[in-house]
């Protein structure tokens, strides 16, 4: 039985993330990806860009097994070996010129939006950016009615995830140095918030 695990979302979404990836970063860039699940995202972004190094990371040790699977079998020299990062743990050093997340924010305690914030200003250089993807509300309410069905079976498995709104999640930001640079409307009523690091 093979070690890579699939995800249906990521083979959906990994394109249309790397697009604006490749759009608000630089061509060469060191890239720290927190909860990298299955490691496919990570495939995918340093194949296309190999002048991005890009470190994938996730506290849970199947999913790091199945970044390594991965990674062995696409053999890429700037796809690093997962680390294994719990958010709000100890980091590895910096500086990186971006910090990703994807689907992190509602399926976590708000404590570790918290943690992301703060431990990525201290690991991002100035003009970095923090880039997240994932489902928000706006303005209080579900952009979708299969964003609000969704947000209540995150609080059924867990009464601290759910779907946060984009305007809390940006004002938790700000006293860390971030501006939210722009929020793009992504597949399946998605968004990829891109958040940049200022002095």
């Amino acid at each position: 039985m093979s070690r890579r695990m699939m995800s249906p979302a990521a083979a959906r979404n990994r394109q249309p993330i790397l697009d604006v990836l490749s759009m608000i970063l630089p061509e060469r860039a060191r890239i720290l990806e927190v909860a990298s699940g299955s490691g496919e995202h990570g495939v995918h972004f340093a194949a296309a860009r190999p002048g991005w190094e890009w470190q994938p990371s996730d506290p849970n040790p199947e999913a790091r097994d199945s970044i390594s699977a991965w990674r062995e079998h696409a053999g890429l020299a700037n796809l690093q070996a997962p680390m294994p990062l719990d958010v709000g743990g100890i980091w590895p050093a910096g500086p990186f010129d971006a910090v990703v997340a994807i689907n992190l924010v509602h399926i976590s305690p708000w404590e570790v939006t918290e943690a992301l914030m703060a431990r990525s200003a201290q690991r991002l250089r100035e003009g970095g950016v923090l880039y997240l993807y994932g489902p928000y509300r706006r303005d209080g309410r579900h952009t979708a009615a299969s964003n609000a069905a969704f947000d209540a079976d995150l609080k059924a498995r867990d009464p601290r995830w759910g779907v946060r709104d984009l305007e809390s999640v940006v004002a938790e930001a700000q006293p860390h140095g971030f501006m939210l640079e722009q929020a793009i409307e992504m597949p399946a009523n998605n968004l990829s918030v891109v958040l940049r690091l200022h002095a």
